[in-house]
């Protein structure tokens, strides 16, 4: 049973001297404390790993596969699993590959000042149509599922169209006990904002004709009827440099690290050109 004596999103910013004994996660004999956690994360980051402390859900997962992974590892360590010879070459091949990539990474790794500024700006100019946001549509619907029996499903539609029509209508409350759409019904039928490409062809055309907050006829499609209410528009936007230059920045610096690796690799294998034994190789080959 796992036993959390700290929330587990508090350590990091514990003192030094506290996180050294605050155990973080326990498994049966097995503790984490928050100081070999820390240098855990510190280690992802600095291998650009995906790190979840920003988000509480991930960290607690993380940290509970973290102490589940140390309680097998125990265990196997007591039965001297990793003396096993297959277990030791593939630690060996893992820790060999691990080190050449990182030594990759680093040397690689594009100067803390790339790119600069007008680079940034360069880079904007250039991917401008890229970085162009599409219409959107904020939406709501009711959805009518078709059944075995197409009078049954017809029924329903119309009772729910007969509702709408009504000048006291509340779409929000009809699509909360009437809609088939379990995902979106509790919150009124309401889908968020869905971008142009996102949207089905015969939903589109009815968007076209569609004032704002007024609902559109039954939209019928092979599932069923869409009822749509447009609830607001968004026009196509093409973001600020100011809004997308950390975007930017991330991009450019990944790609030059990707083009220093690349120029290293081809140096390399420029003035150390691999050589094979062939006969020895296929040997290896007809080995059983």
């Amino acid at each position: 049973m796992l036993r959390f004596l700290l929330p587990s999103v508090l350590f990091l910013a514990l003192p030094a001297s506290l996180k050294a004994q605050a155990v973080v996660a326990q498994m049966g004999d097995v503790e984490l404390p928050a100081s070999e956690i820390s240098e855990i994360l510190a280690s992802m980051k600095s291998g650009d790993e995906s790190l979840p402390t920003q988000d509480p859900e991930a960290l607690d997962k993380f940290v509970r596969a973290l102490v589940v992974q140390r309680f097998v590892l125990e265990k196997a360590l007591a039965e001297q699993h990793d003396q096993d010879p297959a277990v030791a070459a593939s630690l060996k091949r893992t820790r060999d590959a691990a080190i050449t990539e990182s030594y990759l990474r680093e040397i690689s790794s594009p100067p803390a000042d790339y790119p600069s500024k007008e680079e940034v700006a360069t880079a904007y100019e250039e991917n401008k149509a890229a970085l162009l946001v599409p219409k959107a549509w904020h939406l709501a619907q009711i959805y009518i599922a078709k059944t075995e029996d197409p009078a049954v499903s017809e029924k329903r539609l119309a009772g729910i169209l007969k509702q709408l029509d009504a000048e006291s209508a509340d779409f929000a409350s009809i699509a909360r006990v009437s809609s088939d759409d379990r995902s979106s019904s509790p919150s009124g039928g309401d889908l968020g904002w869905l971008q142009e490409n996102l949207i089905q062809p015969p939903v589109r055309e009815a968007l076209a004709g569609l004032k704002l907050n007024t609902v559109s006829k039954p939209i019928v499609m092979e599932d069923g009827w869409h009822i749509i209410k447009l609830l607001d528009t968004r026009e196509a936007t093409t973001p600020t440099l100011g809004q997308v230059s950390g975007q930017l920045k991330a991009r450019l610096r990944e790609a030059k690290a990707q083009q220093n690796r690349q120029e290293y690799l081809s140096n390399l294998l420029e003035k150390n050109p691999p050589a094979v034994n062939g006969i020895e190789l296929r040997k290896l080959n007809s080995k059983p």
